[in-house]
C-alpha cells in the first residue's frame, strides 16, 4: 500500500486552543505538490506549522508520512518564514546550510564527505556558493532566503514544507526557486507550498484555497477560478488566454 504524504479528517487547527481553521479534510499522495494560497492571516501558516508538529491539532486526525506530526523529523524538511537567529549568532552561509546535515550525525560527530558535498551541491544549485564565507547578519534579504533554501534542500527530506519561499527574492531567486521545485518533483519529494501567487500554485498538483476557512480544494483547474478567487481574496479575476487577470474592486487589471 502506498504511504499518504498527508491525511487530514476533520481537522481543527489554531493557537492555544482557539480555532484558526476547522473542518479541514484532504489527502496528499506521496510525489505530490500542494499549494497553500490565501491572504495574510488566511491560516497557510498556522496549517504548515501543525503539520510541522510545532502546534498541536485541536481537533481531528492528522497524520504526516503516516505517523503523528513531528514523529519522522529526519524525514521533513521545514522552510518558515521568519529566522530570528539568522541575526544574532555570528555564522557563514555555509555553516547555516551543515546544520541541515547535523540530525543525521549527531552533532558531536564530524560531518562526512557526502554531507560536505550535499552542502556545496545545494549552496550551488541556489547560486549561493559564493555567499559561503560570508557572515549571515551581513546578507540581503534575498540572500538569506537563498542561503535557507540551500538549507532546506540540504535536509534531503521526503517531504518539504515551504512557507513563504519566494519572499525577499527578485526575478532572477524566483526562477532558481521554480527550478528547485521541477527538481525535487522529479526526485519523488512532496511538496507543500504557501503563497500569494495564483501563477505558483498553478503548477503545483493541488490547491488549497483559505480565507480563514477552507474555500476550495482539488487540482489547479478545479479550484483556481474567479468565483473562488473573488472569495478568497475579495478580488475579481478572468482568463485571458492561458493568462490570469486580476482585478481588484475598482476592476483594475494586472497579470499575476
Amino acid at each position: 500500500m502506498v504511504e499518504n504524504a498527508l491525511t487530514l479528517k476533520e481537522v481543527s487547527i489554531g493557537y492555544d486552543g482557539i480555532t484558526v481553521l476547522s473542518g479541514l479534510n484532504l489527502t496528499i499522495p506521496r510525489g505530490a505538490s500542494l499549494a497553500l494560497v490565501g491572504s495574510n492571516g488566511s491560516g497557510k501558516t498556522t496549517l504548515v506549522k501543525t503539520l510541522a508538529g510545532l502546534l498541536p491539532v485541536i481537533k481531528g486526525t492528522l497524520e504526516v508520512l503516516g505517523d503523528t506530526p513531528g514523529r519522522q523529523p529526519l524525514r521533513i524538511a521545514y522552510h518558515g518564514q521568519f529566522h530570528p537567529n539568522a541575526f544574532i549568532l555570528p555564522l557563514r552561509s555555509i555553516d547555516v546550510v551543515m546544520m541541515a546535515r547535523y540530525p543525521f550525525r549527531g552533532f558531536f560527530r564530524r560531518l562526512t564527505k557526502e554531507d560536505n558535498n550535499i552542502v556545496r551541491e545545494s549552496l550551488t544549485f541556489m547560486d549561493a556558493l559564493e555567499l559561503s564565507e560570508k557572515q549571515l547578519n551581513t546578507l540581503s534579504g534575498g540572500q538569506k532566503q537563498k542561503v535557507f533554501l540551500s538549507y532546506t534542500l540540504a535536509r534531503n527530506a521526503d517531504l518539504l514544507l515551504l512557507d513563504e519561499p519566494t519572499a525577499g527574492l527578485d526575478v532572477y531567486g524566483v526562477n532558481l526557486f521554480g527550478k528547485l521545485i521541477r527538481r525535487l518533483k522529479t526526485e519523488g519529494k512532496t511538496l507543500l507550498v504557501t503563497t500569494h501567487s495564483i501563477k505558483e500554485a498553478s503548477h503545483c498538483d493541488y490547491v488549497l484555497l483559505l480565507a480563514s476557512r477552507v474555500v476550495a480544494f482539488g487540482t489547479p483547474a478545479q479550484v483556481l477560478t474567479p468565483a473562488n478567487l473573488l472569495e478568497t481574496f475579495g478580488l475579481v479575476a478572468q482568463f485571458s488566454g492561458n493568462d490570469l487577470l486580476i482585478m481588484d474592486n475598482h476592476y483594475e487589471s494586472e497579470h499575476e
